[in-house]
């Protein structure tokens, strides 16, 4: 499974479920007196769950430093082996776990065991984002570098939009599923994140983050020094437009809830 940071986490969730929540009107939140969160990182979903929910949601997540940001009841555990009996809660939820899991069907498998009525994936189509910027090449180059990453990436993490076929697969029957954009938009006055980012674009460390998977796919030591070079080229393009006042990104997410029932 990949891992990441509380930073990483935090910094790519920023935004989410801050608008519209209608595409969780499917997991009747306001009907739960039990869900699990799998994979709850720092409790992102988590939060919004227990601000819906009126009765008891329990983060789940491998790692214990991630779970330090998240506020108890938690449990630390592996999304292919939890640890519950069957029929433990009502419902069982993921956000952005499957995309990062070998096998994402065991782990669906071990939700429907353990949920007693539904099983819910908040899961994006990395595919499909989307940018706009202000600077004329980004859109272009961050979606050249997004499928040089996707290319060489050993898991599927454009499965959103297919995520029904995994429920179905493991037995549940698929009620609906709602796409959910979380767009997350950069513009003057800038925050820290804002500023970090910028100057990981113009160092080329944005892109040293994901040279190993790069070169995992067809790309070569020519391809990705090349495209590292237009990335920096752009962060300084970027840079000096922010000193302007002038640099504005909006960067959408397509995110699927797929929603299942026992």
């Amino acid at each position: 499974m990949r891992q990441f940071s509380a930073d990483y986490l935090e910094t790519t969730r920023e935004g989410m479920w801050e608008g519209s929540r209608e595409a969780l009107t499917d997991l009747d939140l306001a009907e739960r007196e039990s869900v699990l969160d799998v994979g709850c990182g720092t409790g992102v979903l988590t939060r919004v769950l227990r601000e819906e929910c009126p009765g008891e949601v329990v983060g789940l997540d491998a790692d214990p430093a991630l779970l330090q940001a998240v506020d108890p009841p938690v449990v630390r555990g592996d999304a292919t082996r939890l640890p519950f009996r069957e029929d433990a809660v009502d419902l069982v939820v993921c956000q952005a776990l499957l995309i990062n899991l070998p096998d994402p069907s065991v782990a669906v498998r071990e939700f429907a065991r353990v949920a007693a009525d539904a099983v819910a994936v908040v899961e994006p189509d990395n595919s499909a984002v989307t940018v706009e910027s202000t600077v004329d090449d980004e859109p272009a180059l961050a979606r050249r570098a997004r499928e040089r990453y996707l290319d060489g990436v050993d898991t599927d993490v454009a499965l959103g939009a297919s995520a029904a076929a995994l429920l179905d697969d493991a037995g549940l029957d698929v009620v609906s599923t709602r796409r959910y954009d979380q767009v997350r938009r950069t513009g003057p006055p800038y925050s820290e994140s804002a500023i970090e980012a910028a100057r990981r674009k113009a160092t080329g460390e944005a892109l040293a983050d994901n040279r190993a998977e790069i070169l995992a796919g067809d790309a070569s030591e020519a391809d990705y020094d090349a495209l590292r070079r237009e990335w920096r080229s752009l962060g300084r393009d970027v840079v000096e437009q922010m000193q302007n006042e002038a640099y504005e990104r909006t960067e959408t997410v397509p995110f699927f809830v797929t929603v299942g029932r026992v």
